[in-house]
């Protein structure tokens, strides 16, 4: 058995991490620990396992926990899978990385000095759908990929407005680092993780400015905190260049248009494809004069499931994940390329 801890016990653990976990007949969950005493002993009360402890140095002080998923607020990502591998323990840290590219290249840096495992938390790299996808890219079905535009916008959906979504110093941005996360990679992901090039965004914070007066249907994360912090974005557009496609994105936790949009659409020119986030998907093409729509039926497996089997299996066979920390960090330098240029007000190069 692998003995396991969980450190961060809010909602992403209970609902997917730990079940997961239990779901494998090769795992034990030894630990639940959370800053808030009174989580982690939820945890332990309602999955009937494990100890409940408030600091994770009793984590990394136990030789029997191999393996951690790390699911706290953004800022202690990179801390703490640093100091978990360090204790020689796996690291599965939920997305993004980390804040910042610098703090992603530091996770990197000590995964490599260690030799243990240090998976990321882009669970759509485990989706059967996303999948599909990427082998149909891969094997040419498409033509030349030659763009892919991502939508994630929304009407009025900033998450715990004052609160650590929309406070820099603990998230490290807003719409872009929290949803854009997913979109992106997996746009890279089914192109094959193209090297990014050259980046030109723009990112906005303007709905949540007045905390006070800001209308909204339901607040997930909330409610409004009007004595909190509100420095993040909650709008984004950006244009990436790759060794592969060109990628464009527009997101928005709020604007106002009351149509949420969700998708991805990958552009061949021999077919295309557009994926709703989280569903399914429709292939669009032409064949002897006429035009062709299909919708693909498959059985999907969770993909948290998959993702936490496939952390485990690593573990004992070596099994590099598409998860890893390697392939992952390229949406890290175009997340904080993104910041940069919009910053700066100009194209940032990376590779050329």
């Amino acid at each position: 058995m692998i003995k396991v801890a969980i450190i961060g016990c809010g909602t992403i653990a209970s609902n997917k991490h730990i079940k997961a976990y239990m779901a494998n007949p090769e795992a034990e969950i030894k630990y639940f620990c959370d800053i808030n005493r009174a989580r982690a002993e939820k945890a332990v009360a309602d999955f009937k396992c494990g100890i409940a402890v408030e600091d994770y140095s009793i984590v990394l002080d136990d030789p029997d926990v191999e393996a951690v998923s790390i699911c706290t607020p953004n800022h202690l990502h990179a801390p703490i899978s640093i100091a978990c591998m360090r204790a020689g323990k796996h690291v599965l840290c939920e997305k993004p990385a980390a804040r910042t590219y610098a703090e992603a290249l530091e996770m990197r840096k000590v995964q490599r000095e260690t030799g243990k495992t240090l998976n990321i938390g882009v669970v759509n790299r485990f989706n059967t759908g996303v999948n599909l996808i990427r082998n149909m890219v891969q094997n040419g079905d498409l033509g030349e990929l030659y763009h892919v535009y991502a939508s994630f916008r929304s009407h009025r959906s900033i998450p715990g407005l004052g609160g650590a979504f929309t406070t820099k110093a603990i998230a490290g941005g807003g719409a872009l680092i929290d949803w854009g996360v997913h979109f992106l990679d997996i746009v890279m992901y089914c192109s094959g993780d193209p090297k990014p090039l050259t980046v030109s965004g723009q990112t906005f914070s303007k709905l949540g400015k007045e905390i006070g007066n800001y209308a909204y249907i339901n607040m997930w994360a909330g409610p409004p905190n009007p004595a909190g912090t509100y420095d993040v974005d909650d709008c984004v557009t950006a244009l990436i260049r790759t060794e592969g496609p060109v990628i464009t994105i527009n997101g928005a936790w709020a604007q106002n248009i009351g149509v949420e949009e969700m998708y991805i659409d990958f552009l061949g020119d021999k077919a295309g494809i557009r994926l709703q986030y989280g569903k399914d998907f429709k292939i669009y093409g032409a064949r002897d004069g006429a035009l062709l729509e299909t919708t693909p039926v498959f059985n999907s497996r969770d993909m948290f499931q998959n993702e936490i089997d496939s952390f485990l299996r690593g573990i004992r066979t070596g099994e590099k994940s598409p998860a890893h920390i390697d392939t992952v960090i390229l949406s890290s330098q175009v997340i904080q390329a993104i910041y940069d240029s919009s910053e700066q007000h100009a194209e940032v190069i990376l590779n050329r």
